[in-house]
């Protein structure tokens, strides 16, 4: 099978692939649902702000995930901007662009996030929630056949809504942040991460999903004898199960605090497990936080750094940079919380039926493994369950291991030749030129690893935070090694997601091989206040499970003391 695939562009124009989330190839069954809703819910934000960019189309090329940008008003698969005096040109004579631009303009004069912000926390959010919890309120395990295809129908489509729900606020999100980074780094040369400093202390969500019920389930617990001796129990789902099984105050927020997490995502595909699989991993979370060593939020310090940031700024500007920290500060929460409340949940729901469909199939020797359903098309699944013809249970093991021994880095990085470079921000009208500096600096910070050579024992990366770090390095490359951490351990991985978060109160420090000063392991690494080391690049190849490793805030520098013993 391997040796007969080929990587063909999927259309004209420049397809790159996209490793900074989907690092492996894609599960089918979510495959479908994202093609529809990510570029659709990419160009409703960038519409909302007037981008010039429209959105990126995606692409799925033997499983993986490519895509191209897609500008306002070019022809499809273009390779790049035209010539700059045309570029101007169209900028400021087309009705179409001069709409758009002026649409731009509006959006920083009126704070359109602001408008977002609030439709997002008064009608998005709470929708959100109430169709997740109708969804998750259906057992799929007594379904029958076709309540169950009807079901896993329904699932897909709300993971798919979901997905469009978390990227229609993606510009919503960023843009502030993007625009203050731009104008702090054009006034002062300071870099982002010293700007970035000072958004500390303003995502609670990047703390840990349903941070406030486990802190009411901590308290609980420590006020309650019985809870207190059960939660020594060395079985964590029967620790869990007795727990929420409680009648007083205990149950009723273990109850509240599992229900939230239970079905939760760790990752952003239907191949990665929820936290629900994970009852070591939950009840160590909830150990922590009755010990209260859960890390608090580390604003000393903060007030002081501002203080000297400012100062630095041209006095002129100074109220500027104030009202632009305000802005940026406002919006920062809404980064972890799209997606922690739109397909976060909604893969984790989608993952449950299809683990639910999987242990059927597996019944009925169609298929080898429960959780190969991912690998499923909804129209296969339903196939199977209808006892119709389908793929063997073979042929889905040959779709499984492709996906789990491939990676980006096997792949073309372009498909046809890449894009010809952007053209400068300085010949666009002012409002577009504004949005252009702002996700430029966003680009910039969210994926750009360090450039730094890396040698045998000591990597390099992008510091976050400043201070050193020494413990035991835990390798996370998928869902299965999640158990495997322990309080005090530090995390190495490719990169984090939002839905990480459960097992965040657990680190010390976290390390990963991508992600630039605006990548979620630098959020929540800034929100903990502990040492964080991003786009290392070779982390993962290099650091061994269970290793002893220092972390080094100050020099960007993770060094290998001890292998594993």
């Amino acid at each position: 099978m391997e040796s007969t695939l080929k990587f063909e562009a999927p259309g004209p124009g420049p397809w790159e692939a996209e490793g900074a989330h989907f690092p492996r190839p894609v599960t089918r069954f979510a495959m479908e649902g994202f093609l529809r809703a990510f570029p659709k819910g990419f160009a409703e934000g960038t519409a909302r702000y007037g981008l010039l960019l429209s959105h990126l189309k995606p692409a799925c090329v033997n499983g993986f995930l490519y895509h191209q940008p897609v500008i306002f008003g070019a022809p499809e698969g273009a390779a790049g901007p035209p010539p700059k005096p045309v570029l101007w040109l169209l900028t400021r004579l087309v009705p179409k662009m001069r709409a758009r631009i002026e649409t731009c303009r509006l959006a920083f004069e009126n704070k359109q996030w602001r408008a977002d912000l609030a439709h997002w926390d008064n009608v998005d959010k709470p929708a959100a929630i109430e169709k997740h919890l109708a969804l998750q309120a259906v057992d799929p395990a007594p379904l029958t056949d076709p309540e169950l295809i009807e079901h896993l129908g329904r699932a897909q489509a709300h993971q798919e809504e979901m997905v469009g729900l978390h990227h229609r606020y993606t510009i919503t999100c960023t843009i502030a942040t993007g625009d203050y980074v731009a104008h702090v780094g054009a006034w002062t040369q300071a870099s982002a991460g010293i700007a970035l400093e000072l958004l500390r202390g303003t995502s609670p969500i990047s703390k840990g999903i349903a941070a406030d019920e486990l802190d009411a389930l901590a308290e609980a617990i420590r006020a309650d004898a019985t809870a207190r001796a059960a939660l020594t129990g060395t079985d964590a789902q029967a620790v869990l199960d007795l727990l929420s099984e409680g009648v007083g105050a205990v149950g009723k927020c273990a109850r509240a605090y599992l229900g939230i997490v239970r079905f939760r995502s760790v990752g952003y595909d239907l191949c990665d497990k929820n936290c629900g699989e994970m009852p070591e991993l939950l009840l160590k979370a909830i150990r922590v936080a009755v010990d209260g060593g859960s890390a608090e939020t580390a604003l000393l310090g903060r007030d002081a750094k501002e203080q000297a940031l400012r100062a630095r700024v041209p006095a002129e500007h100074r109220a500027r940079f104030d009202e632009l920290l305000t802005e940026a500060r406002l919006i920062n929460r809404l980064r972890d919380e799209r997606a922690v409340y739109s397909d976060g949940w909604g893969t984790g729901l989608a993952r449950r039926a299809l683990l639910a469909a999987g242990e059927r199939l597996v019944k009925r020797d169609r298929l080898g493994a429960a959780e190969h359903a991912v690998d499923l098309s909804l129209l296969e699944l339903s196939a199977l369950l209808a006892g119709e013809a389908g793929p063997s249970s073979s042929e889905v093991e040959q779709r499984v291991h492709w996906r789990m021994t491939k990676t980006v880095a096997d792949i073309p990085a372009w498909l046809n030749s890449p894009p010809s470079p952007p053209p400068p921000a300085s010949i666009f009208p002012a409002p577009a030129r504004r949005a252009a500096n702002a996700v430029d600096a966003v680009l910039n910070n969210l994926f750009k690893d360090s450039e730094r050579t890396n040698a045998a024992r000591v990597l390099h990366g992008i510091s976050v935070n400043s201070g050193t770090y020494e413990g035991t390095a835990r390798l996370v490359l998928d869902g299965a090694d999640f158990e495997k951490i322990k309080q005090g351990d530090i995390l190495v991985t490719r990169a984090t997601s939002p839905y990480f978060n459960v097992v965040l109160p657990l680190l010390g420090a976290l390390v990963t091989d991508r992600g630039g000063q605006l990548c979620h392991a630098a959020i929540v690494a800034r929100e903990y206040g502990i040492p964080g080391i991003v786009g290392t690049k070779d982390a993962t190849r290099t650091i061994p499970d269970g290793a002893r490793i220092r972390v080094d805030g100050s020099t960007g520098e993770v060094t290998l003391l001890s292998q594993p013993s």
